[in-house]
């Protein structure tokens, strides 16, 4: 995100890129029921977010018998008109009332113990009464694992998802494992909740620390009220480093260090973001000429950005509750008007001399080893390419982390190429399937919330994270913007509909 002035628009997406969402249409089809072993047993849950006029929802299969499922279909039915309008996970289709769903190519096993889940968005009026019954592979889901044939057949389990604000105690410490962000008990742990912008630019605008915005008590319970587990901080590395700005150096240090522990100890996990960095770029998609940190810039400085994360990470070092983002939007593809994917990767992951970009680049692993030089363990979230939207090779190039604490970042509009259910199944997932994903910024510029709807289906679906831009009071004329004051009145519809999602899901 560039800041006070909005999202960047739509002509500085790739060209010929920037497509928006599509709508699957409800098809009809004939489904034959599969053979199913006599030790497979299903349970169902459901679970979805209503907004009067349409909802997304999330269905999980889990096999509570002894036999794996080797490929599976769902199928239920409403009793009212409800309408599919998208689905991912799986294929979805619609024959009057009865929905069916067959699995993906990636998801079509589930071993005994095990579960899967898909997602989708229907519209409606009227009522919405979810669905009493439902079948996998053509048995009904009883719940309860098989033992003779003539075991009676109950209605599946079905559940609606309630919030649990964060906790009165601290903000829980965090660690990488596998492909899942853990607390230290070893819960599984997602960061749900909003970016707090200012911190990059009312520093070096003229407006102060905050852009005039409490950073306080009564504005951290108004994120509370909302459901919120985790604030994205976005940062300017010239202030931090006293290099220019008001304030800078030493008071913006302890502004920032300020807010972090207020929200950690309020139990909202601080998600600190290097936005805003030194070195002059007029190349394609510049923001401004000048070498300060007064606008977003392609790729961070070797000159300065590993200084800005070895005193960051010197300052958090033993609070493993504070998750470093080493730099939001790296677009060195962009800055050689993409002539070679693969010096793009590099570029990001080495840094040094980058086509398209005049000052020293300073690449993803050098600032991993500049957080881990300090002795700090926080985990550290690294971004793709244009502008985190890309994450086709993350995995062919992520740096390398000794503490093994590493989160792939990764940033959907509605106005970016990546805006598909099928292409976040194909690129996003992938990821996901090795690594915990971030989404640290998503939105959409119509004020609307239909895309951010879609988009945390599917992060709910794959138990992954996300914060919303943004919990500042601009007015949502250029959308994006999730209320109208720091009391945490919701901008209609965006901020309502964001807020209605996050009060029916748990980190």
């Amino acid at each position: 995100m560039w800041g006070r002035a909005g999202k960047r628009p739509a002509a500085l997406a790739v060209a010929g890129l920037a497509v928006a969402a599509g709508v699957v249409t409800s098809t009809t089809a004939v489904s034959s029921a599969r053979e199913t072993s006599a030790a497979f047993a299903c349970r169902v849950t459901y679970s979805a977010n209503d907004w009067e006029s349409g909802f997304s929802l999330v269905v999980g299969i889990a096999n509570v018998g002894s036999a794996p499922a080797d490929g599976w279909t769902l199928t239920y039915s409403y009793a009212g008109n409800q309408t599919l309008q998208q689905g991912w996970s799986g294929t979805w289709t619609q024959s009057g009332k009865q929905v069916t769903v067959t699995n993906a190519s990636w998801n079509g096993t589930i071993a005994a113990g095990g579960s899967v889940s898909a997602g989708a968005n229907f519209s409606y009026s009227g009522t919405n009464t979810a669905p009493a019954e439902f079948a996998v592979n053509g048995a009904t889901c009883t719940g309860t694992p098989p033992t003779t044939a003539t075991t009676p057949i109950t209605k599946p389990t079905t559940t609606t998802t309630t919030s649990t604000p964060p906790p009165p105690g601290p903000a829980p410490a965090l660690h990488v494992s596998g492909n899942k962000l853990l607390t230290a008990d070893g819960k599984p742990y997602r960061l749900l909740g909003v970016n707090r912008a200012s911190g990059e630019f009312a520093c070096v605008q003229g407006k102060g620390m905050w852009d005039s915005g409490p950073v306080d008590q009564a504005s951290v319970d108004a994120m509370k009220a909302w459901n919120i587990h985790a604030v994205r901080i976005p940062l300017n590395e010239d202030c931090w480093l006293g290099l220019s700005g008001t304030p800078s150096g030493a008071p913006y240090q302890q502004a920032v260090k300020d807010y972090a522990k207020l929200l950690a100890a309020n139990g909202i996990t601080p998600i600190l973001d290097l936005h805003w960095t030194h070195g002059q770029y007029t190349g394609t998609s510049s923001a401004c000429t000048d070498v300060n940190a007064t606008c977003q810039k392609p790729m961070p400085s070797r000159q300065y950005t590993p200084t800005f994360w070895s005193q960051v990470a010197t300052a958090f070092k033993g609070d493993n509750a504070v998750v470093f983002d080493l730099f939001n939007e790296p677009y060195p593809d962009a800055a050689a008007n993409w002539s070679d994917a693969a010096a793009a990767w590099r570029c990001l992951r080495d840094g040094g001399t980058c086509t398209g970009i005049t000052y020293p680049v300073a690449g993803m692993q050098e600032l991993v080893d500049a957080v881990r030089a300090t002795g700090a363990v926080n985990v550290v979230m690294t971004a793709g390419l244009t502008w985190t939207n890309d994450l086709t090779q993350w995995l062919a190039y992520k740096p390398t982390d000794p503490a093994g604490n590493l989160v792939a970042s990764w940033h959907t509009y509605n106005f970016n190429a990546c805006v598909t259910v099928s292409c976040w199944d194909s690129q996003i997932g992938a990821v996901a399937a090795q690594v915990p994903v971030q989404a640290g910024e998503i939105g959409q510029n119509s004020c609307a919330h239909d895309y951010i709807d879609q988009v945390m289906a599917w992060l709910d679906a794959h138990n992954l994270g996300y914060t919303a831009w943004t919990w500042n009071p601009w007015g949502c004329s250029g959308g994006n913007v999730l209320i109208e004051d720091y009391a945490g009145t919701p901008t209609k519809t965006y901020g309502e509909g964001f807020r209605a999602h996050l009060l029916t899901v748990n980190p």
